[in-house]
């Protein structure tokens, strides 16, 4: 069997072989599938724990491919793993996490606490597949043993917070910030669009004093960005990775410098800060950062909520409700009211932002769990925050293309509830004093009267000084922070 650099050759992915192989584990002999590259604990785990149908998250086995290969160039590098045995590992390790071996991560979410089975197919996938790079025999565990040789240095309680914590990272980056901030502008360009435009604010679902429609929405805008910012600051903690602390945080039987030489690699390899957690014993025993990464997500739910619902909200009608705003009309909304179109983007988000806060509720208490040296709680709460931070981002996408970019105004109403809304009598207040602009609303309001009117039937004021101190726009104020 080839041990040699020149030998290496590139094999095609796959397996061209029907029924089962019999592979073995530390507690005997297992049948399994003859074209899978999955071994003995990945079967046992298939029939212990067949409960619902939650599968482990890919981007947790795309993340262990980045940690399985960082390990095999850093044990290679230090002279701990035979070069030709690492290259083959790091190619297995690259196709893992190229997605390639998805077919051969089967396990469900509800396992072992501490992802061991997770850990474990992650290797054993690793290990054949490198095998059959080498030549080998699959499920020999000759050349390339899953513990000896894939698992060098590591732990199942060290690996998967490891690479819990590269996948949310490579998640956050590459999707859920590109596209939170592309609706972030998208709102903004429609408060810059809109700022002149003057309209009656809303306080307790009551009339208020004017804003403009830009105002309002460069609030929307600001809260993004401001939840965005916690989302940043709560990463910072899952840059730390536990690798190198293995079983319970002390680091035995992995080499010295392992845990530095192993984050700078993962580092390297994702072009993202991680470092070693300074205290590994909190690495393993907490689950902080990850709960602190979901609160952050829940934080921006409840934005998004507000966003959504304001906007359904003002979009009400078309001729019966509020009907400031009017919405993308994307597809029918009723199978029995012809011509009715209903805020489905808003509905959308809406129910995803009650769904991210079930998921927070979940990944709080899970984050308690932490039982002397390790929390066991691992596969749910990087189920629910990857799956919190996908249902954010789709959500985004969708209601920044199917209802942000084609709202446009109703000014014609908007107007409308200008020239009849009593609150702007508030201006009168430095006049007439706030008990005599409050009989003039009160008057307005019981005889149906306009603001004007009924100002000058009270005789607290005349016509001219009720002109020079009603003017909508200047009530507003001249920028974002109003008047």
């Amino acid at each position: 069997m080839a041990q040699d650099k020149a030998s290496y050759q590139y094999i095609g992915i796959g397996i061209q072989a029907t029924g089962n192989r019999q592979e073995s584990d530390s507690m005997g002999a297992v049948e399994v599938p003859a074209d899978r590259y999955w071994g003995a604990q990945t079967q046992r785990s298939l029939h212990h724990f067949n409960i619902g149908g939650d599968v482990m998250p890919r981007e947790v086995y795309h993340a262990y491919g980045i940690v399985k290969g960082a390990a095999a160039e850093v044990n290679a590098a230090a002279g701990r793993l035979d070069k030709t045995l690492a290259q083959a590992i790091v190619q297995a390790s690259k196709e893992a996490t190229k997605g390639e071996l998805d077919d051969h991560f089967p396990l469900c979410v509800w396992q072992t606490g501490s992802g061991t089975q997770t850990n474990m197919n992650a290797n054993e996938v690793i290990a054949n597949r490198a095998i059959q790079l080498l030549g080998g025999q699959i499920g020999s565990k000759k050349p390339v043993h899953p513990n000896d040789h894939v698992n060098m240095g590591q732990s199942s309680n060290d690996s998967f917070p490891t690479a819990m914590h590269v996948a949310m990272v490579l998640e956050l980056e590459k999707k859920f910030f590109p596209e939170l901030n592309q609706l972030v502008k998208a709102i903004e360009a429609k408060a810059e669009q809109w700022f002149e435009v003057v309209k009656i604010g809303r306080t307790h679902l009551q009339d208020a004093v004017p804003l403009t429609v830009g105002q309002e929405w460069s609030g929307w805008a600001s809260q993004l960005k401001d939840g965005l910012q916690r989302v940043k600051e709560a990463e910072r903690s899952v840059f730390e990775l536990a690798a190198g602390g293995t079983a319970v945080g002390t680091g035995m039987n992995a080499p010295k410098g392992f845990s530095k030489a192993i984050a700078a690699k993962i580092s390297e390899i994702t072009g993202q800060p991680f470092i070693t957690a300074p205290n590994k014993f909190a690495a393993l025993g907490g689950l902080d950062g990850m709960v602190a990464v979901m609160a952050a997500l829940r934080g921006i739910a409840t934005i998004l909520m507000k966003i959504a619902n304001d906007t359904r909200w003002l979009a009400s009608g078309p001729r019966c409700g509020l009907g400031e705003l009017h919405l993308p009309e994307n597809e029918p909304g009723s199978s029995i009211m012809p011509g009715k179109v209903n805020p489905t983007q808003c509905e959308a988000m809406i129910m995803v932002c009650t769904q991210i806060m079930g998921l927070d509720a979940a990944v709080a208490i899970a984050g308690s769990q932490g039982n002397l040296q390790l929390n066991v709680t691992r596969p749910l709460v990087i189920m629910n925050a990857l799956h919190a931070s996908r249902l954010l981002t789709d959500a985004a996408k969708a209601f920044r293309e199917f209802s942000v970019e084609g709202t446009t105004l109703n000014e014609k109403r908007i107007q409308h509830y200008i020239d009849n809304s009593l609150m702007l009598v508030t201006a009168l207040a430095p006049v007439v004093g706030y008990d005599g602009a409050a009989k003039i609303a009160h008057l307005g309001d019981v005889e149906g009267l306009s603001l004007k009117e009924a100002a000058l039937k009270t005789g607290l004021l005349d016509e001219k000084q009720f002109d020079e101190h009603i003017k909508p726009r200047l009530m507003a104020g001249d920028g974002v922070e109003g008047a």
